[in-house]
């Protein structure tokens, strides 16, 4: 008895797609991506070009170092934000792009520490500024104080957060450098009476409520300015 062996049909294989097109916007896209996931530590040029499935050299065309790269992600990071809409008086309108700001960089892992120490001379950066000076401007600051109150602003916005985003970012089993409940057993009674009656507040973390008690008092800094 004879068994007939049909051909075996080789099922063919899917060409392999062309890899994504890499490019500067897609390149910031990616490092953004894998900020949050790694944070800023573990972002290195390799990593990035190994997310990307391309050769570590072929991310030099766009950013000769890894400071060129963190300036463009810090540029993108504040997309948007010169369109913040902003109603009131001046000090209201200046809260308002604050407040922006500081949700600008708490909506990425170590966006406050990405951001630091940038120098990005692109057109979300600078819309931003002009948007702040325009406030300042309008409500009679003359050049030289409206220039200082601006980089007050901004610096207040960036420490602050810096400190926030530290808080955030804990080890998952606690004991970390920012950890409350260091400052808690550290701070006995006894020792430091005055430290320990302001624990509750200090360990609160209500990281809002703090950003806006300080943005208070330095706009009420500025108003002594505006009319003195």
């Amino acid at each position: 008895m004879f068994t007939i062996v049909r051909p075996m049909s080789i099922p063919s294989t899917p060409a392999r797609g062309r890899p994504a097109r890499l490019d500067r916007d897609r390149t910031v896209d990616t490092a953004l991506d894998l900020l949050d996931e790694v944070g800023l530590d573990a972002l290195t040029m390799r990593r990035l070009a190994d997310a990307m499935d391309v050769r570590a050299g072929a991310l030099y065309r766009y950013f000769a170092t890894k400071d060129e790269l963190l300036t463009a992600m810090a540029e993108r990071m504040l997309a948007g934000l010169a369109a913040t809409r902003t109603d009131g008086d001046w000090s209201e309108r200046l809260a308002t792009l604050a407040r922006a700001m500081r949700t600008a960089l708490l909506a990425r892992r170590d966006g406050a520490r990405v951001y630091a120490g940038t120098h990005a001379t692109g057109p979300h950066t600078l819309g931003f500024a002009e948007a702040l000076l325009g406030v300042l401007r309008t409500a009679g600051f003359g050049e030289q104080d409206a220039a200082r109150s601006l980089m007050a602003v901004v610096h207040f916005v960036i420490g602050h957060t810096l400190e926030e985003q530290a808080a955030l970012w804990q080890p998952a089993e606690g004991g970390g450098a920012a950890d409350p409940e260091r400052l808690r057993l550290a701070a006995e009674p006894e020792r430091y009476p005055q430290l320990a009656a302001v624990l509750p507040t200090l360990t609160s973390g209500d990281f809002a409520g703090h950003f806006d008690f300080g943005l208070s008092l330095l706009l009420r800094g500025l108003r002594a300015l505006e009319h003195a």
